[in-house]
């Protein structure tokens, strides 16, 4: 699982461990990879590799490097993505416009690449896509994001169709909003106006997105949930979110 060090991959790490999973876990940050894996440890069987996502040589050298009772790869979890800024496209930084293109799109692709031919040659396996709704959407100031999501979007449902005939699984999660790091990342490191976006309302936790990862690759073999949307109640797209205040 690619972004295993906060968030989302982070809940999702803790859950699969308690649910028996061998896991392989992925991140830049090598101390909290490594913080994690201690406390994972006592649970199931942690392998954990440090490599930027947006470094073609460094993921296929990872993934090329993993011991032989490491190499087959049965679930493999695209979780890695963020958000730079929020403005109009006219006003945009070119730097966050590659990094959100280069870690939600190409790091994606570049992960795929170098673990799913294995799932081919036995015919076996299942890749889990963190999308957003920004996937579905678009909203004002949300351009590049959106654009990145909307990409993640199309090549899930690409890859589903080009690995239909080796039976491998294909599925999408698309959050809206999860009160993560998301936000503070965003805003760069704007706490208050971080905080801001999850007032008034109860929104999604990471751990309700690493609850329905778990639900999603726990389906009989028979089953594969292609595409799912999950909001806060609260929230019925984007820009439309039932506050208290």
């Amino acid at each position: 699982m690619s972004g295993a060090t906060s968030g989302i991959g982070k809940a999702t790490a803790e859950l699969l461990a308690q649910n028996n999973f061998r896991l392989i876990l992925t991140g830049r940050r090598k101390d909290r990879l490594e913080a994690l894996s201690n406390t994972l440890s006592n649970q199931t069987e942690v392998y954990t590799t440090s490599f930027d996502i947006r470094d073609k040589e460094a993921v296929f050298k990872a993934i090329k490097e993993l011991p032989a009772e490491w190499k087959q790869i049965d679930v493999l979890i695209n979780n890695a993505g963020n958000a730079h800024g929020l403005g109009p496209i006219h006003e945009g930084n070119v730097e966050d416009w590659d990094a959100m293109i280069d870690i939600n799109v190409k790091g994606l692709l570049y992960l795929t690449k170098a673990i799913t031919p294995s799932m081919i040659e036995r015919e076996s396996g299942h890749v889990v896509n963190i999308g957003s709704i920004a996937g579905k959407e678009v909203y004002p100031n949300g351009n590049v994001y959106c654009a990145s999501k909307h990409a993640v979007d199309a090549i899930n449902n690409g890859m589903r169709m080009d690995f239909n005939p080796y039976g491998i699984k294909v599925t999408a999660i698309n959050p809206g909003l999860v009160e993560t790091e998301f936000s503070l990342v965003r805003f760069k490191g704007d706490e208050q106006r971080a905080d801001n976006v999850y007032k008034g309302f109860d929104a999604l936790q990471a751990a309700d997105i690493a609850d329905t990862i778990l639900y999603v690759v726990t389906r009989p073999a028979h089953v594969n949930i292609s595409d799912m949307v999950v909001f806060p109640t609260a929230q019925a797209a984007s820009t439309m979110v039932h506050k208290n205040n």
